[in-house]
């Protein structure tokens, strides 16, 4: 059996108790390298056979799933944050659907979650914004025809941009003219929940500025929209004049 995992975004803690799980009952670990903390490697068996995949192609990665599943071995996909998300995972499970070799995927911690909790905030506010729209800037990996920054932005929405901080003079323009403002309240948050996180605050105005002076270039995760600050509606969950179906509204 295949196991494709997410470790969370950085603190080992993080990971699912069923990933950690199958991390530590797993033959062979398929790991990202270049995100994935290292530490989660001391949860692994002595003997399970560690390949770190940031130097591994596609097909790489997949014969070595193949030949291990052939041995009868269990074996980990260890990506960062929650799989489903920038994960790249697609390709690896339409491989594997091809050769007829089963396969699940467990889910985990967000970066875009973990950020808005590093930050004490909620995407989600009454009257603020009940949409959360999860995307990037594009690079050399283009975005579809009406998912560019300037067009999301006009929806108002709460915004979680991932692999763009690099970018953060073209994001900053963009939103801009979307939102129709630079003030805009937006976090970065650079490797949210790792020890050495650090955040930064400002408006669409300044925050370009800030996350150079700190020399962030990437690991960033950039938050965007009111829900950051500002004025909202007290949620009806817990209204004392509101009736749903566990209480009664108070008179």
């Amino acid at each position: 059996m295949v196991s494709f995992v997410g470790a969370g975004p950085g603190d080992v803690d993080l990971i699912t108790i069923k990933g950690r799980r199958l991390l530590e009952e797993a033959d062979v670990v398929i790991y990202a390298g270049s995100l994935v903390s290292d530490k989660h490697l001391g949860f692994c068996k002595e003997n399970a056979d560690l390949h770190n995949s940031a130097s591994m192609t596609l097909e790489e990665v997949i014969e070595v799933i193949e030949t291990s599943v052939d041995k009868g071995l269990k074996v980990v996909r260890l990506h960062t944050g929650d799989p489903t998300i920038y994960g790249a995972i697609r390709e690896q499970m339409d491989l594997l659907d091809e050769k007829g070799i089963s396969y699940k995927v467990i889910p985990g911690v967000s970066s875009f979650t973990a950020a808005c909790a590093s930050i004490k905030k909620e995407f989600t506010l009454p009257n603020v914004s009940q949409t959360v729209i999860l995307t990037r800037i594009e690079g050399r990996t283009p975005v579809p025809e009406g998912e560019d920054l300037e067009d999301l932005a006009s929806h108002r929405a709460s915004m979680a941009i991932f692999l763009s901080v690099q970018e953060i003079d073209r994001v900053v323009e963009k939103l801009a003219k979307g939102y129709g403002s630079y003030d805009i309240p937006v976090a970065v948050v650079y490797k949210a929940t790792w020890e050495d996180q650090d955040m930064v605050f400002g408006t669409l105005r300044d925050i370009a500025e800030k996350v150079k002076s700190k020399g962030i270039k990437k690991m960033g995760q950039i938050l965007v929209g009111n829900f950051i600050e500002g004025a909202y509606e007290r949620s009806k969950l817990y209204d004392p004049t509101f009736t749903h179906e566990f209480r009664e509204a108070i008179k």
